[in-house]
C-alpha cells in the first residue's frame, strides 16, 4: 500500500498502463497506493507529481496544464512587469537581443527595465539601445561595470526592484544568452499562473537546456528519466523541476511574501542560479518549466572573442543559426524554392547571398584593419610573390576570417553551385578570398583577365548610385556588361577559359566587393 522514497528512491519507477500513470516498486513488483518522502527525496516526489495521478500520460498528454489559467483578456488591465536583464559576460548578437525586448507582445506601458551590464565592451550597445528604448519603456534603470557588482549582488538588486514595488505584479529575469523568438513568451508564462515558471530554451542541435530534471546526491546536475523527452518535445506540459536558469518569471506577491529575503543568489560556494533554486525550493516554492510552446534557444558564449571590430562575424561555428539569421540574405532560400537566380550574361548567375548587415560589417572590418594592398604586382601574401592582375584588396586571412569564409562557401555557396552548374560538386576550397576596394584616387578599374579558379563568386558590398557611381563587370567574350550590381547579391561564373572579364571604371565614391576563387 505504501512505498517510501527516502531509502529506496532507485526502487521506485513510473509505470504507464492503459492511459494511467502509476508508481511501481521494482523490488516487490507492487503498485503502491501511497508514496511518501521527505528531505532530499522531495525532488523525487515532485517528479512523480508531474505524472500521478492525472498529470501526464502518453494517451492524454498534460492533464493539469490548463488548471487555474489566467486569461489576460478578461482582466481590467494587464499586470505590471519588471524585466531584469543581465549581461554577465561578452555575448554575441547582443543588439538583436536588446531589440527583441522592444518587440515583446505586451503593453509597453506596463513594463519597466532593470539592466545590469558587467562588460565594458557592451556599453556602446547599451547606450544605443537606451536611446531607442527610453521613448518606449519607462522607467529604465541601468547598472554598469563601474559599479563592480558581483553577479549575485546584481541579480539580488534586480529582483529587489520588483519586491520593493507593490505595483510590480511579476519579475521577468532574462539573461542575454537567451534568444527569445516567441514574442508572446511573457503572455504565455503569466497565463500559466505559477509562482515561478521558466520557458524551455535549448542550445541548437544539443540537449543542453535551461533546466535540470533531477539532482545528484550532492545537489548538482543529474539527468531525469524524462529529460530528453521534454527537451525534444516528446512530452509536452508544465513540469515541476528542481532547477531553472537563464530565463524565468516570478510573481511579485511571491517575492514579497514567501521570498522576502534579499540574498537569494548567494549560498555557500554555489553559482548564483544554483543558489536561487536551492533557496527557493527550501522555501517551499515550486519551480516549473513549460514546453507548451516554442520559445527560443540558448546562445553559446564560451568562445566569444571580442578582439575584432565586428565580432559576431566569427560566430558561424558556435552559433550557426544566429549567424545565418544575421548575415545571410532573407531571400536566400528562394533560390531553391522560387527560382530567383538570374542570368544576366551567359553562364553568369546572379543571386542574393548577404544581408545588408553582412555587407556593412565586412566593409567596416576591412576598413578598421586598413592595410589595403595598393594594387601592386609584387605581393608577398601569395605564392610566388607576384600578382599579374593586382587589385587594391585585403585578404580574409589577414583579418582572421579565412576559416569562417571557407565554411560560408561550403554551407551557402556550394548548394547554389550544384543548382546552377548541375552535376558539378564543389570542394568549397579557395586559396584567394579577399575584399576589393575601388576608388578614383587609388584603383578605378581592372584590366581584362581570367581568374585562377574553376568558378568565382563576386559579392557586391555596397550600393551603386548611393555609395559610388560607375563600376560593374564586363564579360568580353559575350560583350555583356553588368553595371548595376545589387548590394548583397553575388555573381557566380567560370573562372578560366570562357569568361574573360574586366572591372569597369568607377567614376565617384568607393566600391567594395568580396571575391573568392573557388576550386583553383
Amino acid at each position: 500500500m505504501l512505498s517510501t522514497c527516502l531509502w529506496a528512491a532507485d526502487e521506485v519507477h513510473l509505470k504507464f498502463d492503459e492511459g494511467r500513470a502509476r508508481v511501481r516498486n521494482s523490488v516487490y513488483d507492487t503498485l503502491p497506493a501511497t508514496l511518501h518522502g521527505n528531505g532530499p527525496t522531495k525532488v523525487s516526489l515532485n517528479y512523480f507529481g508531474n505524472y500521478i495521478p492525472n498529470g501526464w500520460t502518453r494517451e492524454t498528454g498534460c492533464g493539469a496544464c490548463d488548471r487555474g489559467l489566467i486569461n489576460l483578456s478578461t482582466l481590467k488591465e494587464n499586470p505590471k512587469v519588471t524585466i531584469g536583464v543581465f549581461i554577465e559576460q561578452p555575448t554575441p548578437f547582443l543588439p538583436k537581443f536588446l531589440d527583441r525586448l522592444l518587440t515583446l507582445e505586451y503593453p509597453k506601458e506596463k513594463l519597466s527595465l532593470f539592466i545590469h551590464n558587467n562588460e565594458v565592451y557592451h556599453e556602446k550597445h547599451i547606450k544605443k539601445f537606451w536611446e531607442k528604448a527610453k521613448k518606449i519603456i519607462t522607467p529604465i534603470k541601468i547598472v554598469g561595470p563601474e559599479e563592480n557588482l558581483s553577479q549575485a549582488d546584481a541579480r539580488n538588486m534586480g529582483m529587489d526592484v520588483c519586491r520593493q514595488n507593490k505595483e510590480c505584479d511579476y519579475y521577468f529575469s532574462l539573461d542575454t544568452d537567451v534568444v527569445l523568438t516567441n514574442q508572446k513568451t511573457l503572455i504565455h508564462l503569466i497565463e500559466q499562473n505559477r509562482k515561478m515558471i521558466a520557458p524551455l530554451v535549448t542550445r541548437h542541435g544539443k540537449l543542453w537546456s535551461n533546466f535540470w530534471g533531477a539532482l545528484s546526491a550532492d545537489g548538482y546536475y543529474a539527468r531525469s528519466e524524462d529529460y530528453v523527452d521534454i527537451v525534444q518535445g516528446n512530452r509536452v506540459g508544465v513540469w515541476n523541476v528542481p532547477y531553472v536558469a537563464n530565463i524565468y518569471l516570478i510573481k511579485g506577491e511571491t517575492l514579497r511574501s514567501e521570498m522576502k529575503e534579499r540574498n537569494y543568489f548567494s549560498r555557500d560556494r554555489l553559482d548564483p542560479d544554483m543558489a536561487l533554486c536551492r533557496n527557493t525550493r527550501e522555501m517551499g516554492v515550486f519551480l516549473y518549466i513549460t514546453n507548451r510552446h516554442e520559445f527560443g534557444r540558448l546562445l553559446s558564449t564560451a568562445n566569444y572573442n571580442t578582439s575584432h571590430y565586428n565580432n559576431d562575424l566569427w560566430q558561424i561555428f558556435e552559433n550557426p543559426v544566429d549567424w545565418k539569421e544575421t548575415y545571410i540574405n532573407p531571400n536566400y532560400s528562394k533560390i531553391f524554392t522560387e527560382n530567383i537566380v538570374e542570368q544576366p550574361c551567359p553562364d553568369v548567375f546572379w543571386f542574393p547571398i548577404f544581408s545588408e548587415t553582412a555587407c556593412d560589417e565586412l566593409v567596416q572590418e576591412m576598413e578598421h584593419y586598413g592595410q589595403w594592398s595598393g594594387g601592386k604586382h609584387h605581393d608577398s601574401r601569395i605564392s610566388g610573390g607576384y600578382e599579374n592582375v593586382p587589385t587594391d584588396d585585403i585578404h580574409m586571412k589577414q583579418v582572421g576570417l579565412d576559416s569562417v569564409w571557407l565554411h560560408f562557401i561550403r554551407e551557402f555557396i556550394a548548394p547554389v553551385t550544384l543548382k546552377v552548374f548541375a552535376g558539378y560538386y564543389t570542394k568549397g576550397y579557395a586559396l584567394l578570398n579577399f575584399v576589393v576596394k575601388y576608388s578614383p584616387d587609388r584603383q578605378r578599374s581592372l584590366r581584362p583577365h581570367h581568374d585562377s579558379s574553376t568558378f568565382t563568386i563576386n559579392i557586391a558590398l555596397n550600393k551603386v548610385g548611393e555609395d559610388f557611381q560607375g563600376g560593374g563587370c564586363k564579360f568580353l567574350r559575350y560583350n555583356c556588361s553588368i553595371e548595376s550590381p545589387r548590394k548583397g547579391w553575388s555573381f557566380m561564373h567560370p573562372g578560366r577559359l570562357t569568361h574573360l572579364h574586366e572591372g569597369l571604371p568607377i567614376l565617384k565614391g568607393t566600391r567594395y566587393i568580396a571575391v573568392s576563387f573557388i576550386d583553383p
